[in-house]
């Protein structure tokens, strides 16, 4: 029972370890995206519908 203890010890030191690891690397800059900004004027915009069918009979007067 006591190799259970030490081992999820053991696993909760290395996830912090991992933890840490990704603090650190967030806040040096690892993950910011420089590239894309710069493209994203060359992507065509996607055109979005209206795709509703059913009319409004709320504010229609007869």
């Amino acid at each position: 029972m006591s190799v259970i203890y030490l081992l999820l010890a053991i696993s909760i030191i290395v996830a912090l370890i991992f933890f840490a690891a990704f603090i650190i690397s967030v806040r040096s800059g690892q993950y910011d995206d420089s590239y894309t900004p710069s493209v994203r004027i060359l992507f065509e915009d996607e055109v979005v519908k209206n795709t509703t069918a059913e009319p409004d009979i709320k504010n229609q007067s007869n």
